[in-house]
């Protein structure tokens, strides 16, 4: 459904402004949507976000523990794993590495300093 934005972004342009360039301004938006620009949510984790529940590890847990933890996400989401997929899923896939590195080195970071 790439094209659904802007097959309603066209068709309300047209409909709310009844001119061809409310349906070019629709069509606009709808590409905005369809591409995830105007998406709602941050693709970085938040600075307050928890690295152990990034990782799925309890706070008490071993630094082996850990680095299987990490081991294991990013074999789960690493960006390689979708690299034949749509741009959206490529970036939902990138974000969520930047995220599972951040919290393995903001962890690291606590612990040998």
């Amino acid at each position: 459904m790439r094209y659904a934005g802007r097959l309603l972004g066209f068709s309300f342009g047209w409909i709310l402004l009844r001119h061809p360039a409310g349906a070019v301004l629709g069509f606009l938006i709808g590409w905005g949507f369809d591409g995830g620009w105007l998406a709602l949510r941050s693709p970085r984790p938040a600075r307050g976000e928890d690295p152990y529940a990034v990782l799925e590890v309890a706070p008490e847990a071993s630094m082996d523990e850990i680095d299987r933890a990490y081991r294991r996400a990013m074999s789960r989401h690493h960006p390689d794993r979708v690299a034949n997929e749509s741009a959206a899923v490529r970036r939902r896939a990138e974000a969520r590495a930047r995220a599972i590195n951040a919290a393995y080195d903001r962890i690291r970071a606590e612990r040998e300093g």
